[in-house]
């Protein structure tokens, strides 16, 4: 093998490299955005509190005739 087959090697190497790091930056970023959007729909939820006071007997049983 000549120096120049050694030189296309290294910089086929060297590229392959780079291409990684930048696929794997580029996914840590969409997965940074997808968390901030999860925790945007999370954070819309709203409180589960009660709109009135019920009697604690409502909705202990179910009526199953059709």
């Amino acid at each position: 093998m000549d120096v120049t087959g050694i030189a296309n090697v290294a910089t086929a190497m060297s590229e392959a490299n780079t291409n990684q790091a930048v696929s794997v930056a580029v996914l840590k970023k969409a997965i940074d955005v997808s968390a901030a959007g999860a925790l945007a729909l999370i954070e819309a939820i709203p409180d589960t509190q009660p709109a009135q006071r019920l009697p604690t007997h409502l909705g202990q049983t179910i009526n199953t005739t059709a």
